[in-house]
């Protein structure tokens, strides 16, 4: 089988990795598209992961709507030349638009309910849509719900196991316990009319926590000047192990809030965006989420001040896991028996459970 793959957000490398590997055990092929952003193409070097480039995109709407005809014309130009059998995506109008010109069916995955700019152009080329349980979308037709989170692709602990050489990579002694802090440049289409910390809370959140702990901060763009040497310098592929051995997450990025979540590491979200997932984890205890900074110090200090804090979350975390599927096992199934594998789903969602 050949499958093509636009990726548009690092996150989407995490999601999608596994799913390459193991099929490409099985022999089938692979080409890949890849906006520039961020960490994206780096990550994609690293685990050697061959891809094309579509560009960087474009900031405003009008600049959204320009890029989006140049990315189309890039992406099917790639895929026409590489003649795939299916077409698979988080949600990306690109390959949506790519699939429909091409007549190959468009599998999209989605568990972000805001974006809706990107559902918008990519919902009425799209043959399935797989959706965690808790997505608070319905969508008219060929809607499959799956019961994991999509960031178990990647940290699922039958494909992810925390490396402590991380600490000494990072010159970290854990009797200092550290803090890890994410910040978003609010240019994603979703992003539009949100918000999160203020700059001022910024500074009050570091300068409150960085007596008694170190603080590493990931942010999209650039830092101002007091802020730079927080700033943590890893290797893109190597985060998730940072994340793991962390005392405490605080951020405005919600990818990265739920890969906490996932790894048993507490985690603050503070933006006035939510989602079913988001919802769901903290209904599991693993993430306190907050529209604003309001009650985030107390939320702090609460946490910090249990001994037993990683224990405790650790055995959520494997709660979690017992009732979640293998998403990555999933897929793999789901897409080397398509299309009798969206009948399966259709006629007993329960079917699912075979990959736990």
């Amino acid at each position: 089988m050949r499958i093509f793959i636009d990726i548009g957000h690092p996150a989407h490398v995490h999601y999608f990795k596994n799913f390459i590997r193991l099929m490409q055990l099985k022999g089938h092929e692979f080409c890949l598209s890849a906006r520039d952003k961020e960490v994206t193409f780096s990550l994609l070097k690293n685990l050697n992961i061959p891809f094309s480039s579509r560009g960087k995109g474009g900031k405003g709407y009008l600049g959204k709507i320009a890029y989006l005809i140049k990315g189309d014309a890039m992406v099917f130009r790639l895929a026409k030349k590489f003649k795939p059998d299916i077409i698979l995506s988080f949600g990306s109008p690109y390959a949506a638009h790519a699939a429909f010109l091409l007549h190959k069916p468009h599998i999209a995955l989605d568990d972000t309910e805001a974006a809706k700019f990107g559902q918008f152009f990519y919902l009425p080329f799209t043959d399935i849509k797989l959706n965690p349980r808790e997505f608070q979308k319905n969508f008219r037709k060929n809607q499959i719900r799956f019961d994991s989170f999509i960031e178990l692709a990647g940290l699922h602990p039958r494909y992810f196991t925390p490396d402590k050489k991380i600490l000494d990579e990072l010159s970290i002694d854990l009797s200092r316990p550290y803090i890890f802090m994410r910040f978003v440049s609010w240019s994603a289409n979703h992003d539009f009319n949100q918000s999160g910390i203020s700059y001022s809370e910024k500074l009050n959140i570091i300068s409150t926590l960085s007596e008694k702990f170190t603080i590493l901060i990931s942010a999209e763009g650039i830092l101002p000047k007091e802020l730079q040497k927080y700033r943590i310098k890893i290797a893109p592929e190597k985060i998730h192990h940072v994340l793991a051995f962390a005392t405490l997450f605080i951020g405005e990025g919600a990818t990265m809030a739920s890969e906490c979540a996932m790894l048993g590491t507490p985690a603050i979200y503070i933006n006035s965006i939510t989602a079913g997932t988001l919802e769901e984890q903290e209904r599991y205890g693993l993430l306190f989420g907050f529209r604003n900074s309001n009650g985030v110090i107390e939320k702090v200090f609460s946490l910090l001040n249990n001994r037993n804090l990683k224990e405790e979350f650790f055995t959520r975390r494997q709660k979690l896991l017992s009732d979640k599927i293998d998403i990555t096992a999933f897929l793999v199934w789901f897409i080397e028996n398509y299309p009798e594998s969206k009948m399966i789903m259709k006629e007993n969602p329960d079917f699912q459970y075979n990959f736990k």
